[in-house]
């Protein structure tokens, strides 16, 4: 008896001990995702504070950060030595996880950092530290760049033709034990940087496109095992947007007409010593194989002219031309400050076909931007041909006029040895077809691959819901975005224009800002906006600049201002605001300049007004033309107003007093000038509307007047009748005033003009005309007939936060508090997003099934939620198989709820309406 009562003990002591330690590793916090800059473990940044952010993860729920710790130092061994940190922040009692400034001791240039953070939680835990991470500095003061410019003599330019890329080479001896080795690389055009015969880092286009006579970027690769006892230096650059032709009035050489090269490598070795390797009036400079390469263009190239190891050690340049050094400041030099541009993904081709003229044609199944990827064996000198193409016309055959000048054309020369393989390396083309001349032999589909480039921004955003088509509307918009995020956002990747035209990117800002990390590639692009801003204050049509000043088009302009607001709502990014507020203040005093004392911009200025709006061929109605006056003070108030906001965030009292004032005066003009007493407007469009609705911009007493109005428009004309300007805020300001059913009908037609109407004609990316293809099959006019624009994919915003739920709570930006709030309509019976936040990932997932309303959400750690359930009754609602508790508050139709972190499931019957 004894014997069992003392088992019977020890059991219970064992389950005990259990049950602790089961408790205690469920109750961990583990803290990872650790990032710099918005990078994971950045090379060559010159950020001399940067700011660091890290997520946490835990299974339990209500989980909130009330500390951290950062400690730095030079070695990963030293983290773990407190003698030999660096720098620690020591315990700071803050729950921000997200851009925490470092302020350790000053960085110098080439340091390497390596941080780790531990969290302290609201349940008494304390985490382990992370896994280390670091981050580079790049070069820090101008002092330091040894290296000079070279190039190639002046080079003739005929017939306005693209010139052949330039090969530099160089050698050098090492003898010593390296320890560390880095290449800081630039060019005059963009370059492929090679050591030892192998290219160096799988970035393409570099230094990538900046306003390059004021910001130029150079990259920093680690080359420490790239480096031997003999070395062999090379680079190849190429026209690109420094040369090459730009616009649509075949401009070459905007920046300039030389090519130059720049590199500087530095050597670390164990011995504590080091030395710099860099371009000097002793390389040699040639031409080779690349004929020409042209963005626009595309590239002839010769394999004849190939020169087997001409980046190695020994090879034999006797032939080759001494390079001259140029005089071009490096006072500009920048560390790289966006996203690299890559390979991201491949596709194969789904057919190919002979169509009715005879064109031998592949079609790769997705309207993509990049190049192809092409086996090819034959005779030397035989020349294959490649054209590119978005469609085809009605007749099934190649077409490309809708290119204009662009030609869009690659050429490869064969050298006759066994299957050689060719790939573009200096250009890019916008493309689901592909017509091949003079391909020797079969053409087998398994000889070409499609390699899709755009910058490389880590995807965050998903939308799938029940009816096929709006999927594919949501594919659409997100390939219209990979193809246009090419180191700027362009408006098209196609024909000869791929400008970073500000109307485009301003409206679709936070449609982006779901679907991919696009605060780097804001935050690089928004540079440039501000240097190439006109003394006034006024800001270019596109960015960088090449069209020669064009400036100050109200909604194309105001970029300066929306998208440094949106990166500060959708990243928490403050200092976005600090560095752009000059820039965002400059624009702003411009339109009160050009406004005036009455407060409205209604002079003869130009504006692109509700560009590419609903047209007819009625006499009695030519289209929905809003008056651009009323769109350039609309936008004069939202503009100023952000102002406000942003300065009072950064402590800029004065200013956000003045520009609150300044925004409330253009709303009282507005007002009287544009609206009339029983709250109709003088342009009665739904642009119209939509901008004083959403802006904020009719009083009180007569917003329910204005909002018939605009209902009754739609309602009318049973589809949309807006341009850019209109169609980004048109559903969600539907919305605003009540009316989902009008959003939704806008959203299902599938007849022109409507979003689902290219869908039905085969569209795999948002067109730039709501009618580009007509249902004969013919085209609308070749001059501007884009098939991958994305601005009118602006909806998907609505989409992610209306219909499937996430939105933004400007009050604790960068969802660190998110309003979980689905609206099913529009005959939907489920819709889900999912975003990854920097805090981790937030989900909206609804679907109604057997007469029940069943809906899931995902909070992650450190962040908190209101959730709103539609057409919901308080006592009927499940929560995790529940009964929901008593903090929900009931208001009419609706339950409301705060909720902490964790995984949420609800239940509640629900009719649909």
């Amino acid at each position: 008896m004894r014997l069992l009562k003392t088992i019977f003990i020890k059991s219970r002591f064992l389950v005990a001990l259990f049950l602790l330690l089961f408790s205690f590793l469920e109750a961990q916090t583990n803290v990872s995702n650790l990032l710099c800059e918005y990078h994971t473990n950045p090379i060559g940044i010159d950020i001399v504070k940067p700011r660091l952010s890290w997520q946490l993860s835990s299974n339990q729920q209500n989980l909130k950060q009330i500390a951290y710790e950062v400690r730095v130092a030079n070695s990963i061994e030293n983290l773990n030595k407190p003698k030999k940190v660096g720098w620690s922040s020591g315990k700071i009692v803050s729950d921000k996880s997200v851009n925490v400034e470092y302020n350790g001791p000053a960085l110098s240039s080439n340091q390497r950092v390596y941080w780790q953070v531990k969290i302290w939680d609201n349940k008494g835990v304390e985490s382990e530290w992370s896994q280390p991470a670091y981050w580079e500095m790049g070069i820090l003061s101008k002092n330091e760049w040894e290296a000079s410019w070279i190039a190639m003599e002046d080079q003739l330019r005929v017939d306005k033709l693209s010139l052949p890329a330039q090969f530099y080479r160089s050698e050098f001896t090492t003898t010593k034990k390296i320890s560390k080795a880095r290449a800081y690389v630039t060019s005059l055009g963009i370059y492929e940087f090679y050591l030892n015969d192998k290219k160096v880092g799988d970035e393409l286009f570099t230094p990538g496109w900046t306003s390059y006579n004021k910001r130029l970027q150079y990259q920093v690769y680690d080359v420490t095992n790239l480096i031997e006892k003999s070395n062999g230096l090379g680079a190849i650059v190429a026209d690109g947007w420094y040369r090459g032709n730009m616009g649509w009035s075949s401009s070459f050489g905007y920046y300039g007409n030389q090519l130059a090269f720049f590199v500087q490598i530095k050597i670390d070795y164990t011995d504590g010593s080091s030395e710099i390797i860099k371009s000097t009036n002793k390389w040699k400079v040639t031409t080779g194989p690349f004929i020409s390469s042209d963005i626009y263009n595309g590239e002839r190239y010769d394999a004849r002219l190939e020169m087997a190891g001409w980046s190695k050690y020994g090879f034999d340049d006797n032939k080759w031309n001494n390079v001259v050094e140029v005089d071009h400041k490096d006072k500009n030099l920048i560390a790289s400050q966006g996203v690299p541009v890559t390979r991201i993904q491949e596709l194969m081709p789904i057919k190919s076909f002979t169509t009715p003229k005879g064109e031998k044609v592949l079609d790769f199944g997705q309207n993509m931007v990049g190049n192809i990827r092409m086996k090819v064996k034959g005779q030397k000198g035989d020349k294959v041909t490649i054209k590119y193409a978005e469609v085809l016309d009605k007749e099934g055959n190649f077409y490309t006029d809708n290119l204009r000048s662009a030609e869009a054309t690659d050429t490869y020369v064969l050298k006759g040895e066994s299957e050689e393989i060719y790939e573009p390396h200096f250009t890019f083309h916008g493309f689901r077809y592909v017509k091949l001349m003079d391909y020797p032999g079969e053409m087998d589909p398994k000889n070409f691959t499609g390699v899709v480039i755009h910058s490389e921004m880590k995807p965050t955003g998903t939308f799938v819901c029940s009816d096929s088509m709006i999927n594919q509307l949501q594919h659409n918009i997100q390939w219209g975005q990979k193809g246009n995020f090419l180191d700027v956002p362009t408006d098209c990747p196609q024909r000869d224009e791929r400008l970073g035209w500000t109307g485009d990117a301003q409206v679709f800002s936070p449609t982006a800002a779901f679907n991919f990390d696009v605060a780097a590639f804001y935050t690089k692009w928004m540079k440039d906006v501000a240097a190439d801003q006109l003394p006034n204050g006024s800001v270019t049509h596109v960015v960088p600049d090449v069209l020669k000043g064009g400036s100050g088009a109200t909604a194309w302009a105001d970029v300066s201002v929306i998208i440094p607001w949106n990166v500060y709502r959708l990243y928490g990014d403050k200092r976005i605001l600090v560095e752009q507020y000059a820039s965002m203040k400059a624009w702003v005093d411009f339109m009160a300049d050009r406004a005036g004392d009455d407060y409205l911009w209604n002079n003869e200025d130009f504006h692109f007004g509700d560009w590419l709006a609903y047209a007819t061929e009625k006499s009695d109605y030519p289209g929905a033309t809003t008056e651009k006056d009323l769109i350039a003070s609309a936008y004069f108030s939202y503009s100023s107003g952000i102002l406000s906001k942003a300065a009072e965030i950064i402590g800029k009292k004065e200013d956000a007093i003045k520009y609150k004032q300044m925004s409330e005066k253009v709303k009282k003009a507005f007002a009287a000038e544009y609206s009339t007493n029983s709250g109709r407007l003088v342009s009665h469009t739904q642009t119209a509307y939509a901008l004083a609705l959403a802006f904020d911009l009719v009083p009180q007493e007569l917003r329910s007047k204005t909002a018939e109005y605009f209902a009754k428009d739609v309602e009318k004309f049973g589809h949309l009748t807006t341009g850019f300007v209109g169609t980004p805020i048109l559903c969600s300001t539907l919305s605003s005033i009540g009316r989902d059913d009008l959003a939704f009908m806008l959203l299902n037609r599938k007849k022109y003009p409507s979003w689902l109407y290219p869908v039905t004609q085969g569209a795999t990316t948002i067109w730039e005309r709501w009618d580009g293809q007509k249902t004969d099959g013919t085209f609308q006019s070749t001059g501007m007939n884009s098939f991958n624009h994305y601005a009118y994919g602006a909806i998907g915003d609505w989409l992610y936060n209306h219909v499937a739920g996430i939105s933004i709570d400007e009050t604790n930006p960068g969802y660190k508090h998110t309003i979980l709030y689905p609206h099913p309509g529009g005959g939907l019976t489920s819709a889900k997003a999912e975003f990854l936040s920097l805090y981790g990932k937030i989900t909206s997932d609804w679907q109604i099934k057997d007469g029940k309303f069943e809906y899931v959400v995902e909070i992650p750690a450190n962040t908190t939620a209101t959730v709103i359930l539609p057409n919901a009754k308080r006592e009927l609602i499940m929560l995790n198989s529940t009964t929901l508790n008593s903090d929900a508050q009931q208001t009419s139709n609706e339950v409301t709820l705060d909720l902490g972190s964790g995984k949420y499931v609800f239940s509640y019957p629900y009719e649909v309406k």
